[in-house]
Parts: structure tokens; C-alpha cells; sequence
């Protein structure tokens, strides 16, 4: 568990009494106890509160804070406060503030514009993570640090240029070695000396976001902004351990956010945490495949959903309600795929400034009798009547999906083939055929040992990383099955094609060699006709947005081109390598194929559905001590059932025992476990 002070999932979320008067924060402790609010995220933004100049700290709000928070019997959540740097410090010091794509220099004001590569904000924000660590760290409310807030955004200064130019000679070590990285013979950017490098910004080679002039420069960039960020984090990391060695430590990031390879990140955290704000027309699936990546980054290991709103957000083109029963829903959405606290942004809702719309606990009526507050009341004593049974269960899943962050950036900076092509779509497109049909999947990195699943599908393997072509030849050599797409096998880490044919280091393991790359027009399509009936497929099916004409090496050809000038070659390929099978799909096709072949492979490995089960209920499993804990989510109106096998389960919320049909409520859920 995430800390043993509180054995239970953990009920609460931000909270900024410093926006408030004395008198409210007796109300707070009282609607607290009323909801079964146990945790607080405290200090996030307090900075300019508790370091009023330079020379001066006073930490006696936070004091105070602290024990009057843990006399009311809820638990702290403490934040280093360093999210957004003070007035002062950049009155003082402009070079804390960023430079952005164009050049301009930032002046004081919003969050996100500390420059990471100042060494005037690392020191402060390092020097006050320590005192706040020296002052607290024995504190009884203390149950988890956590480090600024959001970490994102690029910074284009004097500062960062000089640090990427450090970076880049670590990397690699000669002006010769990155020249041939970059390619720099291309267009005559062939550089002699280290100070000739400048950062790619719409200054020298971006524009429009990721459009690029070389592909090598803006993905070193994007590293090393990742790399910048992250150690601004182990500073403030490492100065808390120096004084608090027990207590976890983390950072909320933001799901698929693109600008950080929260991969690396995970290495440095203790406990992921996250903030999950999907809108009213969002997937169920893709939010479902963003807490499964979370859950992925640290190897399975249980999550803290460190912020959702209880109501609605403020800040998307259209801020819809959460209509009745949904935050419930999609609280124990985030449990049932690895969530071990169910935390609100934020208690109560602000007055003033651009938050003052954001929903909250406390509504601005200020009372407990709303809508909101009554269903996060229910919320609390249902997490309170859990206790600690579903603490730290993990998932059984056989099948990992893989994605690669610095693999996303290559593809949205490669100078085409389509502007249609969006990784993380394409990834969603393989995980919603699969949830569709409860079946299992875990989210993984190409760290992942490879080898505890039966099946490993790598959509738009664009660039392959180095021994990622050999781990796969291993997975699939041993037994497994290995799946990838279109676009794949393309470039190494430096973006840099790997000449011999596509699909590169893969082209072994796949069995196929893809000659050349037809981008459609989006009203244009093509045909997957397959060779005969395999498990659930037969017939014909729609592909579109890239089709890949590729040519059998040792391949079974499964299906093959219905239209155009490659009518007839392959675009469904299954190669037979050592005891496992590598199959390629050429393009991108309809959501009714990628269900039949999806569920064709898992039958053919044994892998079965949860439940049978109609469209709308979502169904997870999560295991702990050897016991089986199956949530079904019900995300329609209307109440459905499905079907759970013969065996007697009892639901934890209501005590009910179902066998063979069980009804899942109209947005409700049951939790069930087997009956002794």
C-alpha cells in the first residue's frame, strides 16, 4: 500500500484554505467528516506565501495547516509548493521565466513558467523542498510528498541552449558522432563546434508545432526537455530524502500528455499519481487506456488518481456536468484498473481567477445539500466499508499493448506520409477492440519484460529503439505472439532510416518486405480481403489512411488487397518464427476486423473474455492474495446484464449474490468476488 498510516483508498484531494478566511475552515473540517474526506493535498501553490523574499521563510500558515488538519482526523498529501515560482523571484531574477517558440521572453505571471535550465529557480525550489522535508518529515498527518504540479511545457532561452549543448556532448561525446545522428551533410548543416548549435525553435527549424526541418534535432530537443524537467523533479527529490527516507513521493502527471516520456519519469517516482480529466464525449475506453498506462509505467504497481473534478472542468471549449451517478462510475473506473486513492481537484471551489468554475466538494453555496456533495458523501462511505480489500491488487492480463513516447514524437514530427496518422489513436483503435470484448490488456513501455505475456501488439513501431528488435525475435522465438502495423521498422532512436527495405530490424521476425507506402485521401479507402475464413474472419473489410504494399518472405499471406494498382498483394501477413507467430497488418483498418482478428489471436492463445457481456458495460479484473475481483461498469442509463459463469459471486457494495446473469445497474457498477 501506498502508506500503511492509512490502510484503505485513499477519499480526498486539493485543498487551498490560504484562498480562504479563518471562519470557513471549521465548515471545511465539518463537510470533511461529512463526505469521509481522509487526505488533503495541501500547499501546492504556496510558495509566495511561505517565502515571502529571498531571505525569508515563514512556515507558521502551514503549521497550523498541518495540525489542524490531523486533529480533524484527515491525513496530508504534502505538495513542495514549487508549481509556480513567486513575483518576487522573477522581479529579481528574469531569467527564472521561460522563453517561448518564437523567442519572446515571459514575464511574471500564470504557472508553468519557471525556466527548468535556470539555476536560480533549481536552487530555490531545491533549497525549499529541503526545508519543507526537515520540518515535516516526522509530522503524524504526513502520508505522501508531492513535487510541484504538472510538469510540462518547452523553454527556448539562452539558459536551456547552453544546457542542451552540454547534454548533447554527453550523448554523444563528438561533433562527428551527432553529425551523423543528425544528418547534417542534408542542407548543409554540418556543424565544427558545440556553439554553433541552437535550439529548434521557429527561430531556426519548427514551425507549426511539429513540423520540422530535421527530425534528428527536434527529437534530441524533446529528450532533452523531458531530461530538463526531470531533473528539476530529483533535485527536489533528493533534497526531501535527505530528511524523509519513508514517506513516498510523487507527481501527478497528465495520461498521454505528449511533451515528457513519463517512462523515464516512473524510475524517479515512488508511487505514480495522475490527474484524469476526460470530457463528456470521451471514449470510456480511451479513459480506460490512459489508467492502464499509468498502471503500466511502474510495472503494474497501483496508482493514485491524485486529481478528477466531483462535477465539471473549466477550462475545455465546452465544460458539461457530470450527470448523476458518473463520478461514482468513473471513480471506481480508475479503481478497477489500478487506483488506490479517489482524489478530487478540489474541495473547495475557488472565488476568484480562472478556477472559480471548476467544480469542487464544496460548492459556492457552501453547504452540504447539493447534488455533488451528496454523491461524493456516498462515495466516502462506500471506500470506507472497502477498507483495505482491494489495496495493491494487480492485473492478470496476457496481452500488452505497446507504447513508446519518444516513438509518438518521431511519428508526429516525421515529414509525413499523412497528416492523418495519430499514434496514440491508432493504439486506442487496438485497445477499444479488445475492450470491447472484455478482454484484458495491459499498457507497456519497451522496458517491459515481454515474456509474462501471451500476445505483444506494437502499432506503428515507427522507430525501433535499440534491442527492441531482439527482445521481440526472443518473445516470439519462446512461444509469443507478436503483432504490429503499418509504419513500423522505419527509423532507429535518431530517426535515421534503416536502409534494406521496411520493415527494418523487424523485417526477420515479420517475414515480409513493405516496398513503398500509399498515403489515401480521407475520402479514399481500400479493401482487406481475406484468403478463406479464419476464426472470425471472413470476407471483406474497409482499410484506409496508409496502406503499406508489401511483398511475403517466408510470410503466410492471410489476406490481400482488394482495389488499386496492389490489388492482390498482402496486407495481412502471419509469419511463423521459432515456437511463436509475427503477424503485420498493412493498414489501417475498420473497427470490425481489428474485433474479429483481435478475438481470433486471443482464442487461438487461450485468452477468454471476462464476461459476455452488451455494449456499455466495461468489465476489469483486478487480483490480490490469489482472489479474483471482477468490476462490471455499467456506463448507460439503463440497468444490463451480463453473463458471469455458474459459479456464486457476492458484490462487495451490497452483499448480493449473483450466479450465471448478473444485473449491473444504469451507470452503476458491482464489484464481484467469488462466495466462500
Amino acid at each position: 500500500m501506498i502508506n500503511d498510516k492509512l490502510p484503505k483508498i485513499w477519499y480526498g484531494g486539493d485543498y487551498n484554505p490560504e484562498q480562504w478566511d479563518a471562519p470557513v475552515w471549521a465548515e471545511d473540517e465539518r463537510m470533511f467528516k461529512l463526505a469521509g474526506i481522509d487526505v488533503a493535498t495541501i500547499n501546492v501553490f504556496s510558495w509566495a506565501l511561505i517565502q515571502p523574499s529571498e531571505d525569508t521563510y515563514d512556515f507558521s500558515g502551514l503549521d497550523a495547516l498541518m495540525d489542524r488538519l490531523y486533529k480533524n482526523g484527515t491525513y496530508v498529501c504534502l505538495a513542495t509548493a514549487t508549481g509556480a515560482h513567486p513575483a518576487w523571484m522573477a522581479h529579481r531574477y528574469p531569467e527564472v521565466t521561460r522563453v517561448d517558440v518564437q523567442g519572446r521572453k515571459r514575464k511574471f505571471g500564470g504557472r508553468h513558467n519557471s525556466n527548468p535550465n535556470s539555476e536560480v529557480y533549481r536552487k530555490f525550489a531545491t533549497k525549499l523542498a529541503g526545508k519543507l522535508a526537515e520540518r515535516y518529515k516526522d509530522h503524524p498527518a504526513l502520508v505522501a510528498w508531492h513535487i510541484s504540479n504538472e510538469f510540462g511545457g518547452y523553454d527556448y532561452s539562452e539558459q536551456s541552449e547552453a544546457a542542451f549543448r552540454v547534454w548533447l556532448q554527453k550523448r554523444y561525446s563528438t561533433l562527428d558522432n551527432l553529425n551523423r545522428a543528425w544528418n547534417t551533410s542534408f542542407w548543409g548543416h554540418t556543424f565544427y563546434d558545440w556553439e554553433e548549435i541552437v535550439l529548434p525553435s521557429e527561430l531556426s527549424e519548427e514551425w507549426n508545432g511539429n513540423r520540422t526541418n530535421f527530425q534528428g534535432i527536434s527529437l534530441d530537443f524533446r529528450r532533452f526537455m523531458s531530461d530538463s524537467l526531470l531533473e528539476c523533479y530529483k533535485l527536489e527529490y533528493n533534497a526531501i530524502k535527505e530528511h524523509s527516507t519513508n514517506v513516498p513521493i510523487t507527481t501527478n502527471l497528465m495520461g498521454f500528455y505528449p511533451e515528457l516520456d513519463y517512462f523515464e519519469w516512473a524510475k524517479y517516482m515512488d508511487v505514480i499519481s495522475w490527474d484524469n480529466y476526460p470530457a463528456l464525449d470521451t471514449p470510456v475506453s480511451f479513459t480506460a487506456m490512459t489508467h492502464d498506462l499509468m498502471r503500466g509505467l511502474k510495472n503494474g504497481q497501483p496508482f493514485m488518481l491524485m486529481e478528477q473534478t466531483p462535477s465539471q472542468q473549466n477550462w475545455m471549449p465546452y465544460n458539461s456536468l457530470k450527470r448523476p451517478g458518473v463520478m461514482r462510475l468513473w471513480s471506481y473506473q480508475a479503481v478497477a484498473r489500478g487506483a488506490d486513492t479517489v482524489m478530487f481537484f478540489q474541495l473547495r471551489r475557488s472565488i476568484g481567477a480562472c478556477e472559480k468554475y471548476h467544480g469542487a466538494v464544496i460548492e459556492h453555496v457552501g453547504h452540504e445539500h447539493t447534488r455533488v456533495f451528496r454523491e461524493v458523501a456516498q462515495l466516502g462511505k462506500e471506500l470506507e466499508q472497502l477498507g483495505d480489500t482491494l489495496l495493491d491488487a494487480r492485473s492478470a492480463a496476457q496481452i500488452g499493448i505497446v507504447y513508446d513516447w519518444q516513438n509518438r514524437w518521431a511519428v508526429e514530427l516525421s515529414s509525413g506520409p499523412s497528416v492523418a496518422l495519430n499514434y496514440v489513436n491508432e493504439i486506442h483503435k487496438y485497445y477499444d477492440a479488445l475492450y470491447q470484448q472484455n478482454i484484458e490488456a495491459d499498457m507497456i513501455g519497451i522496458e517491459e519484460d515481454l515474456s509474462k505475456y501471451k500476445i505483444v501488439i506494437a502499432p506503428v513501431m515507427y522507430m525501433v529503439r535499440p534491442g527492441f528488435a531482439e527482445k521481440v525475435e526472443a518473445f516470439v522465438k519462446a512461444g509469443g505472439t507478436f503483432i504490429t502495423t503499418f509504419f513500423s521498422g522505419i527509423v532507429n532512436e535518431n530517426d535515421l532510416v534503416t536502409v534494406g527495405g521496411y520493415p527494418g530490424e523487424l523485417r526477420k521476425v515479420l517475414g515480409i518486405w513493405a516496398e513503398e507506402i500509399d498515403a489515401l485521401l480521407p475520402e479514399m479507402s481500400n479493401e482487406i480481403v481475406m484468403n478463406g475464413t479464419w476464426g472470425r474472419l471472413g470476407g471483406v473489410y474497409k482499410c484506409n489512411m496508409l496502406c503499406d504494399l508489401i511483398h511475403a518472405e517466408g510470410a503466410e499471406v492471410l489476406a490481400q488487397y482488394g482495389s488499386d494498382f496492389y490489388k492482390g498483394m498482402p496486407v495481412l501477413t502471419a509469419n511463423s518464427f521459432g515456437e511463436g507467430k509475427a503477424y503485420y497488418i498493412a493498414s489501417s483498418p475498420e473497427a470490425a476486423f481489428l474485433r474479429d482478428f483481435l478475438a481470433t489471436v486471443s482464442e487461438e492463445q487461450g485468452i477468454q473474455p471476462l464476461v459476455a457481456a452488451p455494449e456499455g458495460i466495461e468489465s476489469v479484473q483486478r487480483v490480490k492474495n490469489g482472489v479474483p475481483y471482477l468490476f462490471l461498469l455499467n456506463h448507460q442509463p439503463e440497468d444490463l446484464k451480463a453473463e458471469i459463469g455458474a459459479a456464486e459471486r457476492v458484490d462487495l457494495l451490497t452483499g448480493q449474490t449473483f450466479s450465471g446473469t448478473a444485473v449491473v445497474p444504469g451507470r452503476g457498477l458491482l464489484i464481484l468476488t467469488e462466495k466462500n
